[in-house]
């Protein structure tokens, strides 16, 4: 017997009171390591989300020369302001993570 095809929730987008699609942006600081990476874009993976975009970046860090730190920069379409919240309190407990800003993106509707 061959497994199912694994197919991820579906939901609705998330859409603002102005009526246009919700994109939600998580700036995460975090030590520089090999296995930070998969660790913060597991907590997506858990929830079946597909980041809309993701960029990642070393940076030195602050009063140190040779030590870096990483910036991580991720967008999830369709993402109400609750869930995001909840996602970024995840994120924050993750081993390596320093710091987690988020911020919400939306567009303007054409008429």
């Amino acid at each position: 017997m061959s497994p199912l095809p694994f197919s991820p929730p579906r939901s609705e987008p998330a859409i603002s009171p102005a009526g246009s699609p919700q994109t939600a942006c998580f700036s995460i600081h975090a030590a520089c390591g090999p296995s930070v990476m998969p660790r913060v874009l597991g907590v997506f993976a858990k929830r079946g989300l597909v980041p809309l975009q993701c960029h990642s970046v070393l940076c030195p860090a602050p009063g140190c020369e040779r030590q870096q730190d990483l910036h991580i920069d991720i967008q999830i379409a369709g993402m109400e302001q609750t869930g995001a919240a909840r996602l970024a309190e995840d994120l924050r407990k993750v081993v390596g993570v320093i710091a987690v800003l988020t911020s919400r993106k939306q567009y303007a509707l054409t008429a």
